[in-house]
């Protein structure tokens, strides 16, 4: 595997920053002067998912999070922090967890071994096995079972978005809405996994609802 020399990238950001002046003088002052983003994306920290570029959207159009395997753990105060600060102060009116087929983290969580620190975090993932247990259990191909837990892993994250007292209160307020997507490595497209979260959270939202 090839090594990417540092200049490289100082030399790759000149001619970036040249080529944005071309096109429009005024670029940098613009993007120094605020951010107003209408979407957070919660994505997977993996290399080869980049979220504005496959959304095809611009710096400042999209405020981004990402970690191993997109997830939402409720103890976790970095997710939480900036599903606050991208609601309350921000004020974004859509958030999307974005997962993605191949996912590292995801496969991982599915194999029986001590994995050392990130044990703990691969255990949100395994939880989630477990709540759709019968589920994946009937699907016997592997490859199928290890992408239908990569789509419930996505759901299940934006139920813990909407678990959060900031989002519950601004879609009251603004009509904020939470939506599921998939990334496919293999043909580059976005999939709304079209998650029916009315039906989802039916039973538990009694115990969950905080606003």
């Amino acid at each position: 595997m090839s090594s990417i020399n540092l200049q490289t990238i100082f030399e790759n950001n000149r001619q970036w920053a040249k080529k944005k002046l071309a096109e429009d003088s005024e670029y940098f002052k613009k993007l120094s002067a605020g951010q107003n983003p209408d979407i957070l994306y919660i994505g997977c920290s993996d290399s080869r998912v980049s979220a504005e570029e496959l959304m095809g959207l611009k710096p400042g159009e999209v405020f981004v999070h990402r970690n191993i395997a997109n997830m939402v753990p409720n103890n976790d105060l970095s997710v939480m922090s900036i599903i606050n600060y991208a609601v309350d102060v921000l004020q974004v009116d859509k958030i999307v967890v974005v997962g993605h087929y191949q996912c590292g983290g995801v496969h991982e969580a599915m194999q029986s071994k001590d994995l050392g620190l990130i044990n703990p975090w691969l255990r949100n993932i395994r939880d989630v096995f477990r709540l759709h247990k019968d589920e994946l259990n009937d699907i016997i191909d592997e490859d199928l079972q290890y992408r239908r837990l990569i789509e419930l892993n996505v759901q299940e994250q934006c139920v813990n978005v909407i678990k959060t007292a900031a989002v519950q209160r601004a879609n009251k307020q603004r009509g904020l809405t939470v939506h599921g997507w998939v990334f496919d490595l293999q043909t580059g497209r976005l999939i709304d996994l079209n998650i029916n979260f009315a039906k989802i959270l039916a039973d538990i939202m009694e115990i969950y609802r905080i606003v």
